[in-house]
């Protein structure tokens, strides 16, 4: 079976993602920060069938990146690596003259340098695959001027260079960033808790989109999740 490890996989998108590949028989790795959270999600996840390893922890933590590599290695190797948790470095999001430096350092740290470390712990087994793929979460706000996104939008626009120049230096992998649109996630409503997102979509609905990718596998690049699902 497949194996997968998704980061930030006990709520929103990455749990969406993570019971679409279950059911397709996907064996996981999935980790989170919140222990209790964690373990009910890969509860719901088991009923599937596969095999699921649910390690709570933080992805800026070294050790942490090793044990979910490891535990990808326990059950037979890795082919996909979805680098999804993301912190947004300020609750609620606020103007940069206001923006906490430390906020920001947390924000790059989360979003930048960990992924970046996870990529290279993982590179070895994704190497082996026959379908090894590198999936980065990114954001409009790492391409679009928004007011208040600034630090956020710049921590997942250096991600988004990480991931090009990954896809460039490893030919033999798929290296997607995928902006997945608005969704109605526990994130956005931390970031703009007076905006009302009832009319936002739900994860579910854009996980069809990153399913393409893996199925059509086309080239290394940057992808927007609503252009992947208008042109199926």
């Amino acid at each position: 079976m497949p194996v997968a490890i998704i980061t930030g996989a006990s709520k929103g998108f990455g749990k969406a993602l993570a019971g679409a590949l279950a059911e397709r028989g996907w064996d996981l790795v999935v980790d989170a920060r919140s222990p209790d959270a964690l373990a009910k999600a890969a509860e719901e996840l088991g009923t599937y069938g596969t095999r699921v390893v649910a390690l709570p922890g933080t992805v800026t933590d070294a050790w942490h990146r090793s044990a979910l590599v490891a535990a990808a290695r326990e059950l037979g190797g890795l082919d996909l690596l979805v680098n999804n948790a993301s912190v947004l470095g300020a609750e609620p999001l606020v103007r940069l003259e206001q923006h906490s430096l430390d906020g920001l350092r947390e924000a790059l740290e989360t979003n930048v340098v960990a992924p970046l470390g996870l990529v290279q712990e993982a590179l070895p087994l994704l190497r082996e695959s026959a379908a090894g793929a590198v999936v980065a979460l990114s954001s409009d706000a790492a391409a679009e001027a928004y007011e208040t996104w600034g630090g956020y939008g710049a921590s997942k626009a250096a991600l988004d260079q990480l991931t090009a120049v990954l896809g460039v230096e490893e030919p033999g992998l798929r290296v997607w960033a995928v902006d997945p649109g608005d969704m109605r996630t526990a994130l956005y409503q931390a970031a703009v808790p007076l905006d009302d997102d009832s009319g936002r979509p739900e994860p579910e609905t854009v996980v069809p989109a990153f399913l393409r990718l893996l199925d059509e596998r086309p080239p290394s690049g940057r992808y927007s999740a609503p252009s992947l699902l208008e042109t199926r």
